[in-house]
């Protein structure tokens, strides 16, 4: 019983040096707290936590050093409504003065810019992404210094792109994509030297593509796509050709042919130059870029010769509605072990479906053979995939009979229409998302489905609804 005492003052000793946590600052609290009142549905209890008196330091999606908090992140699920928030941002989030990421993402929150963003000196990463926040952003933006990472990926904003985001010279990410901004590119986002994502694509932009790109010499993604950009491919991009990986202008008004210089990125893993009006051929140094896995040069006005790549492995591949004779699928697809997308419609492919023998066919999601000269089976080549979500194939010679087409689980489009197949249209359509059988040789009560005729028209003898009935 003589060592009570020392044992007692030991665990008192150790009680002093290690107090229990203090709550986090008041402030800190009444900012989140306003931030809930402003929230008019939370279907899913994510701020259940936040209740006045407790500790906010252990609010769901608040992190905090010294009891006050660094960073608020809340994010729902994709496609899963009852995960949002609905509501408003408090501008009382600007009392958390050490806040220095902002992380609010898939949640459904509206309203105008967050002018609460000025009043924060130590912020420097805003993702608010996937919201419906709308007007204008304000030409004060480029007040936010001190920001590292900007992104109002998929929101509503509209307007042009202040000219005094050219401020931000820390920046190293600026995502504006996804909204409804108009006029061009500001030409002082030349001075964001450090950038390495620039993502304006499905904007609503115009006027060439500033020739800019030699002030961005760390830039490893590029996304300019789905705008009303227009002239030629600029030169400067050529600058990039170390470290790019994402060059996607796709879905813009761009002329001229495709430069010579993109066969010098060998660190490129995505090209996506769709839907503009290039012309000529493919440059035959595209034989350089051994890492590509994902190639869309579709709906050009592209001509043969197509270059022989020398890559390991394509994953996905969309050459479609240009103006090449490809004659044979390219052994470089065929040897692909990891490839899920081929799309090669109207490519001025001629041979016989069964005879084509895919190193992989297992991780395939879609396969688009439309308006070629392909005839035989495709039910050798469909029977050995697992996940095929579409298949189209209109257009071409194809006979076989629809009967023994193994109908996947995954499957949701499927287009063999004016071909030459037959037999009767088998209950496992019924699942699809979309049908078109129509001008073959079918024949037979058709199943119980929710297609319209014109999924079924132009056969030997279907019958039933939609079509006339069976007699």
């Amino acid at each position: 019983m003589k060592n009570l005492p020392l044992l007692f003052l030991a665990i008192l000793t150790f009680s002093c040096l290690n107090p229990v946590s203090a709550a986090c600052h008041v402030d800190d609290e009444a900012g989140l707290l306003a931030f809930k009142s402003a929230i008019t549905a939370d279907p899913s209890n994510k701020l259940s936590s936040w209740i006045k008196g407790t500790d906010c330091c252990t609010w769901a999606g608040t992190n905090c050093l010294n009891n006050r908090v660094t960073s608020l992140s809340l994010s729902g699920q994709p496609d899963k409504p009852s995960t949002y928030l609905s509501g408003q941002i408090s501008p009382s989030l600007s009392k958390l003065k050490f806040l220095n990421g902002i992380y609010l993402q898939n949640l459904n929150l509206s309203g105008p810019f967050p002018d609460l963003l000025f009043g924060l000196p130590d912020l420097k990463y805003v993702y608010i992404e996937h919201n419906k926040l709308s007007g204008r952003i304000p030409n004060t933006i480029g007040n936010l210094t001190q920001l590292e990472a900007l992104s109002f990926y998929y929101n509503r904003f509209t307007g042009p792109i202040p000219s005094s985001i050219s401020k931000l010279t820390r920046l190293t990410q600026l995502n504006l994509g996804g909204n409804i901004l108009t006029g061009s590119i500001p030409s002082g986002i030349q001075n964001l030297k450090n950038l390495t994502l620039f993502n304006l694509e499905q904007n609503g932009l115009s006027g060439p593509i500033p020739d800019f790109f030699t002030s961005f010499p760390e830039l490893r993604v590029l996304r300019l796509s789905g705008n009303y950009f227009t002239g030629k491919i600029p030169a400067s991009i050529s600058a990039l050709a170390p470290k790019l990986a994402y060059l996607e202008l796709g879905h813009n008004a761009l002329t001229g042919q495709i430069p010579d210089f993109l066969g010098n990125f060998k660190a490129l893993d995505t090209l996506n130059l769709s839907s503009n009006k290039l012309s000529g051929v493919v440059p035959q140094k595209f034989a350089n870029l051994t890492k590509i896995f994902n190639l869309d040069l579709s709906r050009n006005y592209l001509t043969d010769p197509f270059p022989e790549l020398n890559v390991r492995g394509i994953e996905s591949l969309d050459l479609s509605y240009n103006s090449f004779h490809l004659k044979q699928i390219p052994k470089w697809v065929t040897s692909s072990p990891i490839i899920y997308s081929l799309k090669l419609a109207k490519c001025g492919i001629k041979l016989k479906l069964d005879d084509w023998k895919p190193a992989e066919t297992y991780f395939y999601d879609y396969i688009d053979l439309s308006e070629n000269e392909i005839s035989g089976s495709p039910v050798g080549l469909l029977n050995r995939t697992d996940f095929l979500v579409g298949f189209w194939a209109s257009g071409n010679k194809l006979k076989f009979d629809l009967e023994k087409l193994r109908i996947v689980k995954t499957l949701k489009y499927l287009d063999l229409s004016r071909n030459l197949v037959f037999g009767k249209v088998p209950s496992g359509v019924s699942g699809l998302e979309r049908l078109n059988v129509s001008h073959n040789h079918l024949c037979g009560p058709l199943p119980a489905t929710k297609f319209g005729a014109s999924a079924f028209l132009g056969n030997d003898c279907l019958c039933g609804a939609p079509l006339d009935l069976c007699k």
